[in-house]
């Protein structure tokens, strides 16, 4: 293709790291590199930092500082709201149920199926709709035998879709239910006030708004009770053991200041770029679909159906001519298998394989958009063309 150019297309996966989160990180790795545990002023300067950080974090989360548990990234964060609730479920004799839906990133699902096979825990699926948004009502019967969590994602990974985390909150605490969601995908996009979302959990990792990879939070309300899924060292009120990373927190805590700092206009922006993808990608490629709700969805994602060509195939031919795209969730990126999600929306196995995820964000522009929309066509058309001919 002529006038080739490098078009990133898959910010749900990743970000790259904001200049200034950079800059407010490297005094940590050149001038303040103690163990903030330790006692001297290396160590005492470190921990400065991280509890700085854990302020400026809670005044984002509208919560005590006290209430922010620094990890690893999201799935460790998934794995320690979900295994310590579970665990001390078992330890107190409370219900040995666990809540979530079949639309959850692999971190939450794959925990609570081998919490499942390993522990005898029930695992209970709340209903979706065709959207992929968890219905309130079928939620509430399945609530109603207890459980030691429920665990509903904010915004999907795979198709956009945005929960009403309030309305399920809600209803799970009406029956003394510790009610934990997955915002890795809504953080920098959607409202973080635990507050209003009603929620006792809530994880987070900073490579989804402009931070450094390897670092995530999670947030513990007060009074919720977690057993350590991490032993070690007393870190982090005991929950998370491990020496802090000290530099990475602080990259956190800035990307996250400089996202809600920034939130009226960078997601004005989005949204502009993401409904001219969405546009043009209707437009312009036959039978497109738009798979996840229309309205409700995250303001940097387009996600579609593309029948009868297949992903890989297409995000080949894409990244060949300079687009990085994902046909679902990066974590199952090269998976011959159908994109689960999608199943569960319910598209049969064959249209499942024809999925294509299409993130923007702030390094996107228009022009971006327009060569991305050629190249799709242009190779839509093409596996369309070579599918006949492999029939014929």
């Amino acid at each position: 293709m002529k006038n080739k150019r490098e078009v990133y297309l898959d910010y749900s996966a990743s970000t790259p790291v904001d200049p200034r989160v950079i800059d407010a990180m490297m005094p940590y790795f050149r001038e303040i590199y103690g163990n903030s545990t330790s006692s001297h002023r290396q160590g005492s300067l470190g921990e400065s930092a991280i509890e700085d950080a854990r302020a400026r974090v809670a005044r984002i989360l509208n919560c005590a500082p006290s209430e922010i548990i620094f990890t690893s990234c999201g799935s460790e964060s998934d794995n320690l709201a979900i295994r310590g609730a579970a665990w001390q479920a078992r330890q107190r004799g409370k219900p040995p149920r666990l809540i979530t839906s079949p639309v959850e990133h692999a971190a939450v699902a794959n925990t609570i199926t081998q919490l499942g096979e390993l522990m005898d825990m029930e695992t209970v699926i709340a209903p979706i709709d065709k959207f992929g948004i968890v219905d309130p009502t079928g939620f509430a019967n399945i609530c109603q035998g207890g459980a030691a969590i429920a665990s509903i994602i904010y915004a999907n990974n795979e198709v956009g879709s945005v929960n009403d985390l309030p309305e399920l909150a809600a209803i799970a605490r009406a029956r003394g239910i510790p009610f934990h969601t997955d915002a890795v995908q809504a953080g920098g996009q959607l409202t973080l006030d635990v507050d209003e979302l009603g929620v006792e959990l809530l994880s987070l990792s900073a490579h989804k708004f402009y931070g450094p990879k390897g670092v995530g939070l999670l947030y513990i309300k007060e009074d919720a009770e977690l057993t350590s899924v991490l032993t070690g060292g007393g870190h982090e009120r005991g929950l998370r053991a491990g020496t802090h990373n000290t530099a990475f927190i602080v990259g956190m805590a800035k990307a996250l200041e400089l996202a809600y700092a920034e939130a009226d206009e960078r997601l004005a922006r989005l949204r502009h770029l993401r409904d001219r993808l969405i546009e043009g990608v209707l437009t312009k490629v036959d039978g497109a679909q738009l798979s996840g709700h229309p309205d409700a969805r995250l303001p940097s994602h387009a996600s579609f159906v593309l029948p009868g060509i297949e992903a890989n195939a297409l995000l080949m031919h894409l990244d060949m001519n300079g687009v990085a795209a994902s046909s679902g969730s990066a974590c199952k990126t090269g998976n011959p298998e159908p994109a689960g999600a999608l199943l569960a929306l319910g598209y049969s196995p064959d249209e499942a394989q024809c999925g294509l995820r299409l993130s923007v964000g702030l390094q996107t522009t228009d022009a971006d958009i327009d060569y991305a929309l050629e190249v799709l066509a242009q190779a839509a058309d093409k596996l369309r063309a070579m599918k006949r001919a492999v029939a014929t």
